[in-house]
């Protein structure tokens, strides 16, 4: 006899081994884990993807065109409000904003490029100063003295019908090289 044939039960019923139940059992196994993975991967990607997201970056109105002075640096606050899911944070912020005579216009980012200490215009002397660690820079934003390691971080502006729009972004400190957040 072979090894897979039984020899019959007294009652002449029996089952043969390599039946249909055990491939029906491996059936659904392979169904059910077809589903599972099937569940798994959204499921996955929607706890996942919120992590991997870089929040939103929109333009915003900072200022009129018209209340700058040309040649003369202005600190323009301005409130924003960052959307994390359903949680909104109102957040006040500030650049600062040249006018060249062109009617360009240059916005740098309000943080010092040492260490992040906010910075002042120091009207007289005619230069940006940190008060922290004595980081000094010139009206177009270049270092004059300090350690700080680069120039001040301009950011994206555009105008439209004579407002002045940013795109604020935050950079890492103490590089020589401006990195974003």
């Amino acid at each position: 006899m072979s090894e897979h044939s039984e020899i019959p039960a007294e009652g002449g019923d029996h089952t043969p081994v390599g039946s249909r139940r055990r491939f029906f059992c491996w059936v659904t196994r392979v169904a059910a884990g077809l589903v599972g993975l099937g569940l798994a991967i959204p499921l996955a990607g929607y706890v996942i993807s919120p992590a991997l997201k870089r929040r939103a970056q929109s333009w915003v109105e900072v200022g009129q065109l018209d209340t700058l002075q040309e040649g003369e640096p202005t600190q323009l606050d301005y409130v924003t409000i960052a959307r994390d899911g359903y949680m909104e944070a109102k957040t006040q912020k500030a650049v600062w904003a040249v006018k060249h005579p062109d009617g360009a216009v240059t916005v740098f980012a309000p943080l010092c490029t040492h260490l992040g200490c906010g910075y002042h215009w120091d009207a007289t002397d005619r230069r940006f100063k940190c008060p922290c660690h004595g980081s000094v820079y010139d009206v177009t934003g270049e270092v004059v003295a300090g350690p700080a390691p680069r120039a001040l971080d301009r950011l994206p502006t555009k105008i439209e019908a004579g407002r002045l729009l940013v795109m604020y972004k935050e950079f890492k400190s103490g590089q020589k090289l401006p990195v974003e957040l």
